[in-house]
């Protein structure tokens, strides 16, 4: 099953300094955070954004030979998640003949935004995505728990230390 999703936002990841591609399902709550690269969170938020360039950008291009070719491109899919990294295929329409080709969400989600084309998340990538999600809560909560027992046993070890025996080290 596929579920029909569309850009909410480009953020930055306040830890990693990353770019975050946001996706939020039409007509749910669910969104799926992707992290992209600098130059494919560019092409997104100009698009967003509506700003125009003067030349053609790389996305911009690709569309227009498309174009030429008379290839239309009538959805994207976000369609799995395999090792944290995210794959995408866009769908070309070749003369009322299907053809999928491999790329990364963020290329992919760009061309979509230049053509109107729908993107779409597999359902198994969003339930994929919130293991992982849920796997990190878990990995920071019990690091956290680990620094708290590290912590304890440092205060009790001090507590227990004669003062005496520490005077005998100079600094």
């Amino acid at each position: 099953m596929k579920v029909k999703m569309k850009v909410q936002a480009i953020a930055l990841d306040p830890v990693s300094n990353s770019p975050v591609m946001l996706l939020k399902e039409e007509e749910g709550e669910r969104t799926l955070p992707i992290w992209i690269g600098l130059l494919e969170a560019t092409a997104i938020a100009t698009r967003l954004e509506n700003i125009q360039f003067s030349r053609p950008m790389t996305h911009d291009l690709l569309i227009n030979i498309l174009d030429h070719l008379g290839i239309k491109i009538p959805r994207i899919e976000v369609c799995d998640l395999r090792d944290n990294t995210y794959y995408a295929l866009i769908t070309l329409d070749i003369d009322g003949r299907e053809v999928k080709i491999d790329a990364r969400p963020s290329d992919a989600v760009a061309i979509a935004l230049r053509t109107g084309a729908d993107i779409w998340v597999h359902e198994a990538v969003l339930e994929k995505s919130k293991l992982l999600e849920e796997e990190a809560k878990s990995e920071a909560s019990s690091e956290t728990t680990g620094q708290d027992q590290d912590k304890e046993k440092l205060k009790e070890l001090l507590e227990k230390l004669d003062p005496s025996a520490i005077s005998k080290y100079k600094m």
